[in-house]
C-alpha cells in the first residue's frame, strides 16, 4: 500500500455509507478507506470482471495547470510527451527525480489548449505539488483541487450498459484514455475511460457535495455492487499494473518497471533524468511469477534461483481469476526469466514453488472493448 504522508486520518465524503454497507474500514495513504464488503474480497472481485463494480477513490489527488506554453513547459517535466495529447485524451505517464526515479505515476488530462488535469496516488500529494511547482515556469498556475474533489470508479465488462440505463447513449461515451465532460442527474462530472481494474471502466470526477447523491443513485442499479480496496489490489495485480510504493519509488525508473517501450525518449526530449534513462541499463527488472498453490508471497519476499537469492516480491496476492497466488518481483537483469521456468519463494521458513510468467497474469479484460 501508499506510505502515508503522516497527520490525522482523512475521511473522504461516503465514510457513513461504507459504514452503512457493512464495510470494513482500514488506514490507506493517511485515509480511512473501505478494504471489502460483507460478501469478501474474493466476491467483489469476480463481480467486477463479469458485471459492474462502483469503487470509492476519493482519496486520490488532482491539480489544475493554466498557463501560456504550458503543453511545452509539461514537455520538459514527463517522459511520455504531453504536446502531443489531443484535448480531450488522458495520459498514463510520470514524474520523475533527477535520478531518472519515481516521484510518482500519474495521469495526465488535456482539458484544453494552455489547461491540463493531473490525477495523482493519494500518498505523493505533498511532494508531487512542491516537483511540479519548482519545475514549471513562473507563469504557470498550479492549483490543487483535492480537498474538493471526489472520485468514483465504475469497473467491469458492464459498466457502459449501467451509464446507457441512467440515460447515455453508447455511442457518446469516451473510447478508452479519452474522457468527456457531463451532467449525471444534474451533477456535472469528468467521466474518463480508465481504470485500474483491466475491465472496461470509468473514473468520474466532480465536486464532492455531491459524493453521496451520486454514489447513492449508481448502486440503485440491480447490477451494480461496492468494491473496495482489497479487490481493486487483486484487481491491478492480476494485469500487473503497479501499485506506487510497491513496483514503483524513488528508487526505481519507469526501465526498471517495465515502461521501456513507452518512454523512449526521443533525441530532441529533455526531462528530467533523461541522460540517465540513456546510458544508464537498468539495475534490475520486474517479473511474473505464479505459484503452485493458494498460499501468498508478500511484499519483501526473497526470489530463488537455483538455491540462489536474486530479488524480492513487490506484490504478492492469491489471483481470483486464476485460482492460484501469482505475484510481481524485482530481480537481477542477468537472471533468465522465460515463462515457465522454476522459481521458489520465501514464506517464512517454507518455499513456495512456482514458475516464471508472462505479464498480464489476465489476458481477457474488457478494458479496450468498443461499446459503441
Amino acid at each position: 500500500m501508499e506510505t502515508p504522508t503522516g497527520g490525522n486520518i482523512r475521511q473522504t465524503p461516503l465514510k457513513k455509507e461504507h459504514f452503512a454497507l457493512g464495510a470494513r474500514m482500514v488506514p490507506f495513504a493517511g485515509w480511512e478507506m473501505p478494504v471489502q464488503y460483507g460478501e469478501g474480497i474474493i466476491a467483489e472481485h469476480l463481480h467486477t470482471r463479469s458485471a459492474a463494480s462502483l469503487f470509492d477513490i476519493c482519496h486520490m489527488g488532482e491539480f489544475r495547470l493554466r498557463g501560456t506554453g504550458l503543453a511545452e513547459a509539461m514537455d520538459k517535466i514527463f517522459p511520455r510527451p504531453v504536446s502531443s495529447q489531443a484535448v480531450g485524451s488522458c495520459r498514463y505517464n510520470f514524474l520523475l527525480t533527477d535520478r531518472a526515479t519515481v516521484v510518482d505515476d500519474l495521469i495526465v488530462y488535456r482539458i484544453g489548449i494552455e489547461e491540463f488535469y493531473i490525477v495523482v496516488n493519494a500518498g505523493c500529494i505533498r511532494k508531487d505539488f512542491d516537483r511540479l511547482s519548482e519545475l514549471l515556469p513562473e507563469n504557470i498556475t498550479i492549483q490543487d483541487e483535492s480537498d474538493f474533489t471526489a472520485k468514483l470508479d465504475l469497473q467491469g465488462p458492464g459498466s457502459a450498459d449501467v451509464l446507457a440505463d441512467l440515460g447515455f447513449g453508447k455511442r457518446s461515451l469516451p473510447q478508452y484514455y479519452n474522457f468527456i465532460g457531463i451532467e449525471i442527474a444534474g451533477i456535472p462530472v469528468l467521466l474518463s475511460r480508465t481504470g485500474y481494474t483491466g475491465e472496461l471502466g470509468f473514473e468520474i470526477y466532480f465536486h464532492s457535495d455531491h459524493a453521496v447523491r451520486l454514489w447513492t443513485l449508481i448502486l440503485k442499479h440491480p447490477s451494480v455492487k461496492p468494491a473496495g480496496l482489497g479487490a481493486r489490489d487483486t484487481l491491478r495485480l492480476e494485469m500487473a499494473y503497479p501499485l506506487y510504493g510497491h513496483e514503483l519509488d524513488d528508487q526505481t525508473t519507469p526501465l526498471e518497471a517495465g515502461f521501456g517501450r513507452m518512454i523512449i525518449p526521443a533525441p530532441d526530449r529533455n526531462f528530467p533524468g533523461i541522460q540517465i534513462l540513456r546510458n544508464s541499463p537498468p539495475a534490475k527488472k520486474l517479473v511474473g511469477i505464479e505459484l503452485e498453490g493458494r498460499r501468498t508471497a508478500r511484499q519483501g519476499a526473497q526470489v530463488i534461483v537455483d538455491n540462489e537469492p536474486c530479488g524480492t516480491v513487490s506484490s504478492g496476492t492469491f489471483s481470483p481469476s486464476l485460482s492460484h497466488a501469482i505475484a510481481l518481483a524485482y530481480v537481477s537483469p542477468e537472471i533468465s526469466s522465460s515463462p515457465g521456468e522454476p522459481v521458489e519463494l520465501a514464506a517464512g521458513n517454507t518455499r513456495l514453488q512456482g514458475k516464471f510468467s508472462g505479464i498480464p497474469f489476465f489476458k481477457s479484460g474488457s478494458a479496450k472493448k468498443n461499446v459503441a
